[in-house]
């Protein structure tokens, strides 16, 4: 792609610390032990619902880890003289948050599925896997081959590190970007629609079984 050795050392530093932002897989286990437990009934009697409580936890958290330790990668890339552009991480940050409510919305997905089945632990492996690939924290995604190369980054999972990371180092303009909060409120809509109607059914099934 044209990009020396410095471009890929600031997109591995940036990567490695962006995408420990962009997961909540400690929350989402939290919330399938909830359902499988039978502890949420502690939960559903509060005044906000079971979504907002854990996503309210996981905003907060997250906000509170990036703010203690934000500098480390901002004085390594400067350190090495690395190419970032600081005046363009807080909007790579806006597009990470955002994409966490995407990821929050799986998370009750995954978390509903426990009102139908067991075990359902092994699906949050599966599902950090997969997303390890499609992120781009394993690699920059524009040094895929086509047709995928254009499908990975056309889907929101890209903007959890790929494109603010991307943003931050220079390998992509700020048209890239907007597109990632495009991409991702369509992944909200479709999913939430689908977490909606997974979490109305598990909860008729739930006070019908009293499971």
């Amino acid at each position: 792609m044209g990009y020396g050795r410095e471009y890929y050392l600031a997109y591995a530093f940036w990567a490695a610390f962006i995408s420990r932002i962009s997961t909540s897989w400690m929350y989402e286990t939290m919330m399938i032990e909830e359902v499988e437990s039978g502890s949420i009934n502690a939960i559903l009697t509060r005044p906000v619902s079971f979504f907002e409580y854990y996503l309210g936890q996981l905003m907060g958290y997250k906000v509170l880890t990036t703010s203690a330790s934000i500098m480390v990668p901002v004085v390594i890339c400067l350190f090495m003289e690395l190419p970032v552009d600081l005046l363009r991480l807080p909007l790579a940050l806006a597009l990470v948050f955002y994409y966490l409510v995407l990821v929050h919305i799986i998370s009750m997905i995954i978390a509903s599925l426990g009102f139908f089945f067991t075990r359902i632990h092994h699906l949050t492996v599966a599902k950090n896997i997969t997303l390890w690939m499609f992120t781009g924290e394993f690699f920059p995604l524009d040094l895929a081959p086509e047709p995928f190369r254009s499908w990975l980054i056309a889907l929101p999972f890209s903007s959890a590190v790929y494109r603010p990371v991307g943003y931050l180092t220079g390998r992509l303009d700020h048209a890239t970007i907007w597109e990632g909060f495009v991409s991702i409120t369509a992944g909200i809509l479709i999913l939430g629609l689908i977490s909606s109607l997974l979490w109305k059914k598990g909860r008729e099934r739930y006070s019908g079984t009293g499971a």
